[in-house]
């Protein structure tokens, strides 16, 4: 367990009552109110200093409901710094009335539409959904990745073709860990990271393992690979809290990743567990 305070890049708020999940049903251990003061019974002993909002996957058409009622939280959670929330982007041009509406709720700093559902991995570089992301910059938004192994390729491409657009790789790309899938995946990270644009978020690793079988060695090469790609310079920690109870748990993941790094300097775990998500998420403003 880190000696310091935390910054978690990536949690979950959930009021199912007042803005419905859109996959809810089918997670019934999820589909629930997970609110701050759940987290706090999660996080055993580890402090958070701050953390960020990542969007749900609400039902279609509530994204902007679901924004407020994180913002509204907000207020009287000081620690909820920063909010990164669903925008139609695969609409293009016409996502910029939604950006905009978006861009005046306090907190708010990116835009993740989620990617990993769609069954063509090219998807992200269709012309549209490419003309979508190219309206964040205009409003301070980075956009977030959050995709399945099999369309890191695409996203390389995406990342590559969209240079003004700062990119946050989510759960590093959803590698096949249940199945022992190295490559492609590990040359896609490499490829990824020699991008000047985008960072990566060390989150959602032990629910692509075997969810009710998996060992702490089996997750150490993607931990490792990430790092090593990308420097810890450039990743920032997250719970993926409350999906990650499908596999573990908050406390345990955190543990987990610290004897997987149990080598790293001091300085190191600082940046990845709080500075470098303190920095790009905006937290200090």
């Amino acid at each position: 367990m880190p000696d310091f305070p935390i910054v978690d890049a990536h949690v979950h708020l959930i009021d199912p009552a007042r803005v419905p999940l859109s996959w809810g049903e089918s997670a019934p251990a999820i589909n629930r109110p997970h609110l701050p003061a759940d987290l706090d019974a999660a996080r055993g002993d580890t402090e958070i200093e701050a953390f960020t909002f990542i969007e749900v996957d609400v039902v279609e058409g509530r994204h902007i409901d679901e924004a407020q009622m994180v913002s509204g939280i907000a207020q009287a959670e000081p620690r909820l710094k920063a909010i990164v929330a669903h925008a139609p982007v695969h609409k293009g041009r016409a996502v910029d009335g939604d950006l905009a509406e978006l861009a005046r709720i306090p907190l708010m700093r990116g835009i993740r539409r989620l990617l990993q559902q769609e069954s063509d991995p090219e998807f992200c570089l269709r012309p549209e959904f490419l003309e979508g992301l190219s309206c964040l910059p205009a409003h301070g938004l980075h956009f977030e990745i959050c995709i399945y192994h099999h369309q890191l390729a695409a996203a390389v491409e995406m990342v590559r073709r969209c240079e003004n657009v700062t990119f946050m790789l989510d759960h590093i790309a959803k590698p096949g860990i249940r199945d022992g899938l190295r490559e492609p995946w590990a040359r896609g990270i490499r490829e990824m990271a020699a991008l000047p644009n985008v960072a990566c978020k060390v989150s959602g690793v032990v629910t692509e393992a075997d969810h009710a079988n998996w060992k702490p060695d089996q997750l150490d090469f993607y931990i490792h690979h990430v790092i090593d790609s990308f420097g810890f310079d450039r990743v920032c920690f997250g719970s993926d809290w409350p999906v990650v109870n499908l596999a573990a748990d908050h406390r345990r993941w955190i543990d987990l990743l610290d004897t997987s790094l149990r080598h790293a300097r001091s300085d190191e775990l600082r940046r990845l567990y709080r500075d470098n998500a303190l920095g790009f998420y905006r937290m200090a403003r």
